[in-house]
């Protein structure tokens, strides 16, 4: 079991962070530093667009060279995508300014950027930046709330999350925070997610645990469809909770795998909750389905589908979108066996059974689709694995962000 508690990436024991504006946008914060005193495991997954940023290649080459971090320093306003060997080489040297002030090695530092594509890093301002957040750095909840608000782009809110469990009786914590609100369709918006804990665990057993729950948590969320050339999710472990070493043979492994999820699981909610301009937050569940991988696949789809967004938004009862991204989807699923539910804080309405339409209340489907908060279910029976996705309407507001986001 594990506990929800207050605070972000300073939860767990250890760790510092800050957040600063240093000029790479014009008024708001756009520099942040996440800061472990101990040498830390670490984990990450990136981006499967072929067209990865210098920050994504740079942590890459980190992962597989390095066996402990110490810090991670992000900026936002400008993703450092499609600038070429530059790129490359700026990533590296902010990498090297960081790991300077702190008297490590500069790949015990990884970098990650969020923003416009195509447009070198100003350097000499991230320099800048760099001299004064060292100076910020803190382990307040304050602390990190700052280094939330750095990170985003056209997000509305921060996200954070942090919970704490215990693992040989001991207190363990785990904090995160994430960034996203378009460009979301990660296959691991930008989407950048830090997770931080003082549990001891190894580089290995952090890495498989990570690529288990991001199948459930972040790969299963859709904004726009857009895969961002930055997704990226990192995950440090200081081990400053002197337990045992955590892997699937410790008797807490479950309990932390658990809290772990909970965390991802929070964070990419969170960030469909924020896709730009939305108003209303779907959540597709199918269920009885042949293998787990099935009903990941249709459930991603349904929510993947800009005319299942639009039907949302306007708050239509219109299955059968859901049953064409369904039938597009790829995976293989039984028609004349399946169910079909909508739900929602004022009640819920079965459209569908055994394949066959059911009449029902135009004017009570409204009412049920009109609330901030969508569940639509999916009832197969081809076996019993199920799986959830998560997405957002589609709005008038989203063209307009996105038309005006370089201006």
């Amino acid at each position: 079991m594990y506990t929800v508690i207050e605070g972000g990436v300073t939860a767990a024991k250890g760790y510092q962070a800050g957040g600063i504006a240093c000029g790479i946008k014009k008024r708001k914060k756009d520099l942040a530093i996440i800061y472990s005193r101990t040498p830390c495991t670490f984990a990450g997954s990136f981006t499967t667009n072929l067209v990865k940023a210098a920050p994504v290649l740079w942590d890459q080459q980190v992962v597989k060279t390095s066996e402990t971090v110490h810090c991670i320093l992000i900026n936002s306003g400008n993703a450092n995508a499609a600038t070429g060997e530059r790129g490359l080489r700026d990533a590296e040297a902010a990498a090297a300014l960081v790991a300077d002030r702190f008297g490590i090695r500069t790949k015990q530092t990884l970098v990650c950027s969020t923003g416009v594509i195509g447009v070198p890093l100003p350097m000499e301002t991230i320099g800048n930046g760099i001299d004064s957040i060292v100076k910020t750095l803190d382990v307040t909840n304050e602390a990190a709330l700052n280094a939330a608000e750095a990170i985003l782009t056209t997000d509305t809110f921060t996200k954070q999350v942090a919970v704490e469990l215990l693992v040989d009786r001991k207190p363990v914590r785990i904090g995160g925070m994430a960034k996203g609100s378009g460009m979301i369709h990660p296959n691991m918006a930008t989407m950048l997610s830090f997770i931080t804990t003082d549990a001891r665990i190894s580089k290995a057993d952090l890495q498989a645990l990570l690529g288990s729950s991001i199948e459930d948590t972040y790969n299963m969320i859709s904004v726009d469809g857009d895969t961002s050339t930055n997704d990226t999710v990192l995950v440090l472990a200081n081990g400053e909770a002197d337990n045992d070493v955590l892997s699937p043979f410790h008797p807490d492994w479950s309990s932390f795998v658990q809290a772990f999820d909970h965390v991802n699981a929070e964070l990419a909610k969170l960030i469909v909750k924020d896709g730009e301009g939305a108003q209303k937050f779907i959540e597709m569940t199918v269920t009885g389905a042949k293998d787990k991988q099935t009903a990941r696949v249709l459930a991603r789809s349904v929510v993947s589908s800009n005319l299942v967004k639009t039907a949302f938004f306007g708050s239509d009862a219109n299955w059968g979108r859901i049953f064409c991204a369904m039938g597009y989807s790829g995976a293989r699923f039984t028609l004349k066996h399946t169910d079909l539910f909508f739900a929602s804080e004022k009640g819920e309405l079965q459209v569908l059974k055994d394949g066959e339409p059911l009449p029902f209340d135009e004017r009570e489907a409204k009412r049920i689709l009109s609330e901030p908060v969508i569940r639509c279910t999916a009832v197969l029976k081809d076996g019993e694995a199920s799986a959830t996705a998560w997405g957002c309407d589609l709005s008038y507001e989203y063209v307009r962000i996105n038309g005006d986001y370089r201006s």
